[in-house]
């Protein structure tokens, strides 16, 4: 099969990610990237539980001092939902529905930014209510690494939604972009899986101390 050829529903595969070989290579090297995010997430864990109580005598607060529940609560159910939005996306996506597909990616990414207004909030809490900072404990610089790092990745995955969308808004859907976006797809379910680690062990585990 040709990127190019023209596809009517019928005709459209039923794995447009993987139908040519430039698509299949594109989704193995994902993969291989993937492995590489992994052993750098599992280090910024590893560094946060090490580092998670090291706090000045009565000089900074602790997580158990520090975090909202609820509010990290909503944050969390905000991304899960974009992640369920982009699989609607992507089913789209394999049905060869262009406008379904976009119409599900814009919820996606009205949800991710909402994810990260309410983290950017979550921050400016921590800093003006608590003088909770990157360098006012061990604990803060280990905290906002691995958080902050998580939320450059969320808003990378939302420019990287917004471009492809931008670009291909009038190509419609071919078997050279269906890959693409559904890599995006695939990077966006990584980002919201990291999140439910951050949400145990940052959050849960840091309210109980």
């Amino acid at each position: 099969m040709h990127a190019d050829e023209k596809f009517t529903d019928a005709t459209w595969p039923a794995a447009p990610e993987k139908a040519t070989l430039e698509g299949k290579n594109k989704y193995l090297g994902f993969w291989l990237f993937l492995g590489g995010e992994t052993v750098l997430f599992a280090s910024l864990f590893a560094t946060y539980l090490a580092l998670k109580d090291k706090v000045p005598n009565g000089e900074a607060a602790l997580a158990k001092d520090l975090f909202e529940l609820p509010l990290t609560f909503v944050a969390t159910m905000l991304l899960l939902t974009s992640s369920l939005t982009s699989v609607y996306a992507m089913y789209h996506m394999k049905n060869n529905h262009f406008k379904q597909m976009q119409a599900w990616l814009v919820l996606t990414i009205a949800l991710g930014f909402a994810f990260l207004a309410l983290e950017i909030y979550e921050f400016n809490h921590y800093v003006h209510e608590f003088h909770h900072t990157f360098t006012s404990s061990a604990f803060g610089s280990a905290f906002y690494t691995l958080v902050g790092f998580h939320g450059g990745h969320v808003a990378f995955g939302l420019m990287w939604f917004i471009s492809l969308m931008v670009r291909n808004a009038r190509r419609g859907l071919n078997l050279y972009n269906a890959p693409k976006f559904y890599i995006a797809s695939l990077y966006w379910h990584f980002i919201d899986v990291v999140w439910v680690f951050i949400f145990t062990v940052v959050y849960l585990m840091g309210m109980v101390g």
